[in-house]
């Protein structure tokens, strides 16, 4: 078997490619991303493409499957790039694999692609039109309604969405500071102490799933006849007790329309990279019901959520890292931090 990854350098994507690297079924695997790694692998093969704008059709040809994990949250304050690298990028994907004759398309989905509903576990069926004042969820929701229309007109191809939840290992820490934390929070204090505090806000609970979980899951829809979405998550989700007791930190009662107005706040004056959404995303996506793929992948999360979460807040304290561009060691601190984030954000502009 020959599988092209997009997003290879990421985090689900470094896991994935560990994995086939050990599978006998396959032999080979070509890794997309922006920016190559100075990494050395046996079977794959390290390419550079932009999603957006590239030819990416000649990547696809020959492969048996390409996993599309490429995905953008930065720079957060220009919705028309990740409109265009996100929602565009994953359309020209899945056109190239269709144009190279590819057999199987997984695409990573989220559970932000879900419709608000209630606290509750919900299976595959839940709607999937996302939550509307969340630009991330919006654009998740957009890429499904692309795969609906692809589904329908290339049955021969075999179509697969995974939908986790937070996703989670003690190397993404130092890539999951950049984007949700920013210049708010930096590195010397982050060495200290994981978190400041926590808001306890009424119905802040989530799911939480181990990277290599998410990445098992992936090599199994890799080698078995299914199509259609599959819900990933561990059996417990996380509330903000449970976050808290873990990082060692203190909770401080804060309703929902003051978290949000903080986040709010603090991104429009580019203190911070989350956009407020974020906080709707988490108050008003379901929980998940993963027993789909129980029941057609054999997936059982070998890690718990809180062991999960144990991992990154490990990972937050100690520099965890990989040598990939998205997930290497952050250069900048402070202050520093706060001017790259601009030239980043005025580099975007440029294009």
């Amino acid at each position: 078997m020959r599988v092209v990854i997009t997003g290879a350098t990421g985090n689900v994507g470094t896991s994935l490619v560990e994995l086939l690297e050990e599978d006998p079924d396959v032999e080979k695997v070509i890794g997309l991303s922006r920016r190559t790694p100075h990494v050395v692998s046996p079977k794959t093969s390290w390419r550079s493409a932009d999603l957006a704008t590239d030819d990416i059709t000649s990547h696809f040809e020959g492969a048996d499957a390409v996993v599309h994990l490429a995905w953008q949250l930065r720079p957060s304050h220009r919705f028309d790039y990740l409109e265009r690298v996100n929602v565009r990028g994953s359309q020209r994907v899945f056109e190239a694999a269709i144009n190279a004759g590819v057999s199987t398309v997984i695409h990573a989905s989220s559970v932000g692609v879900y419709s608000p509903g209630p606290k509750s576990p919900v299976d595959e069926s839940h709607p999937h039109h996302g939550v509307s004042t969340s630009t991330y969820s919006r654009q998740k929701a957009a890429v499904e309604q692309q795969l609906d229309a692809y589904e329908e007109q290339h049955p021969e191809v075999r179509w697969v969405r995974m939908r986790p939840g937070l996703i989670f290992k003690r190397q993404s820490a130092e890539h999951i500071r950049r984007l949700f934390f920013g210049s708010l929070y930096p590195i010397a204090l982050l060495r200290r102490k994981p978190l400041p505090i926590l808001p306890n806000t009424p119905g802040l609970i989530v799911n939480v799933v181990h990277t290599t979980d998410v990445a098992r899951a992936l090599q199994t829809a890799l080698k078995r006849d299914v199509r259609g979405p599959f819900n990933l998550a561990t059996g417990t989700p996380l509330d903000i007790t449970a976050m808290a007791d873990i990082a060692d930190v203190p909770t401080v009662p804060t309703p929902p329309k003051i978290l949000r107005a903080i986040a709010d706040f603090t991104w429009r004056a580019h203190l911070q990279p989350t956009e407020a959404g974020w906080i709707d995303l988490a108050l008003q996506t379901p929980l998940l019901d993963s027993s789909r793929a129980d029941q057609d992948l054999d997936w059982t999360p070998v890690r718990s959520a809180e062991d999960t979460f144990a991992e990154l807040i490990d990972g937050l304290m100690h520099g965890g890292h990989l040598h990939t561009p998205p997930l290497e060691r952050a250069k900048h601190t402070g202050t520093k931090t706060a001017v790259n984030n601009a030239r980043v954000l005025a580099r975007a502009r440029m294009h």
